[in-house]
């Protein structure tokens, strides 16, 4: 075995899986590390690069670890939580390792959940396990290192050092430059329908190692539980997966570049697609256009109900919408504040048989959360008529004997 194999060997037998009371991975050096059992490493396919190897990389693996533990989240199929994840890596890294780097490791299905929207309906969420979240986050960060740089930078979405507050921003400047007019794309569950086929061959363009691309096909045909029932996954990239943002950036940095090449200004965050152009007629223009390459070329589709050629001010973006006159300002989308008050209520009215400082604390929390997201806004007078609003509601409730 080559000098480089051995130190290879010697640094993953000595990768600290082991569950840390703070539900993050140890730092390095800061306990004694776990040794694990070392097996031979398999050399790459031929043809192949080594990008698996970077991806079982020690500090990648204890990132992803941090990562997902920081992330929570429920259970999958196999009904593992986060706080058993290190324990379980502690005995069995040594076999999955293998799996990965011989392109023999096969995920589990993930589990479907249905979460309800708030303008109605719902939106289907996959759990995968908590090993596979693990594995793509892994997969994930040594993927974002090379794809995120080339990626447009008309994209906001899921990506390091950038965000809805940014995307929001820019859509502003547009319509100050002029652009009063928007063209609202909003793809059909989009999730639901990547083109497995097309979406693989991009990532190919830029991946050549085998296992890898065998491991993201795997991942995403690793079909779906629902009551105890198995269905194939044969479309789509399941929201609730590390690996599944940056696979929906991948294909939407050509509807990016597209929109780039016909010289239009666009905001897009994750599906949310904004176009800003002048007139009404240009936007009924680029909204033909634009909906005959999403179809044809990514094999998308837009819905025609939510889509629409409006002014910026009749609609909402990233939970915004925008103040008319001379002086473009952000302001909260009207649903927003509607969706607030509602949340306020159903705290308050679950507060029965409860503790008021119970009850405080989840009001505390949720109020933190939505300020400093809806915070951005330019309207601070809006800001200070909920707050007044959320006292009322807890007045009305406590008077009530809750």
């Amino acid at each position: 075995m080559s000098l480089n194999n051995d130190m290879r060997q010697n640094i993953q037998s000595n990768l600290d899986f082991s569950p840390s009371p703070t539900g993050e991975a140890r730092r390095a050096g800061r306990e004694g590390s776990e040794s694990l059992q070392t097996t031979s490493v398999p050399q790459s396919p031929a043809g192949t690069d080594r990008t698996m190897e970077e991806i079982v990389e020690r500090e990648n693996l204890k990132d992803a670890l941090r990562r997902v533990k920081a992330n929570k989240g429920a259970p999958g199929v196999d009904a593992m939580t986060v706080d058993q994840l290190g324990d379980y890596l502690k005995q069995h890294w040594p076999a999955i390792r293998e799996q990965l780097l011989s392109g023999t490791y096969r995920p589990k299905p993930v589990k479907r959940v249905d979460i309800p929207k708030p303008a109605g309906g719902v939106r289907k969420l996959g759990i995968p396990t908590v090993l596979d979240r693990f594995l793509q986050q892994a997969v994930m960060q040594v993927l974002q290192q090379r794809w995120d740089p080339e990626f447009s930078n008309h994209s906001y979405g899921f990506r390091p050092g950038r965000s809805a507050h940014q995307a929001v921003a820019q859509a502003q400047q547009y319509i100050a430059e002029g652009c009063g007019w928007c063209v609202d794309l909003d793809l059909e569950k989009f999730f639901d329908r990547v083109n497995h086929d097309r979406l693989m061959a991009r990532i190919a363009k830029r991946v050549d190692d085998k296992r890898l691309l065998k491991l993201i096909r795997a991942f995403l045909n690793a079909g779906v539980m629902e009551n105890g029932l198995l269905s194939p996954s044969v479309e789509g990239t399941p929201q609730g997966g590390p690996l599944s943002p940056l696979l929906s950036n991948i294909v939407l940095d050509e509807l990016d570049r597209e929109l780039e090449r016909r010289g239009h200004r666009h905001v897009r965050y994750a599906d949310d697609c904004n176009i800003y152009v002048r007139s009404e007629r240009a936007g009924q223009r680029v909204m033909r256009s634009i909906t005959r390459f999403i179809t044809q070329r990514l094999k998308l589709k837009v819905n025609e109900e939510k889509s629409a050629v409006a002014r910026p001010q009749e609609r909402k973006f990233l939970g915004f919408s925008f103040t008319d006159g001379p002086e473009i300002r952000r302001a909260i989308a009207p649903k927003a504040v509607v969706r607030f008050k509602d949340k306020i209520r159903e705290i308050t009215r679950q507060a029965k048989g409860i503790s008021i400082e119970t009850t405080v604390k989840r009001l505390a929390t949720y109020m933190v959360g939505w300020r400093g997201y809806f915070g951005f806004c330019e309207t601070p007078e809006v800001l200070i008529g909920l707050v007044a609003c959320r006292s009322e509601f807890v007045t009305k409730d406590a008077a009530s004997g809750i």
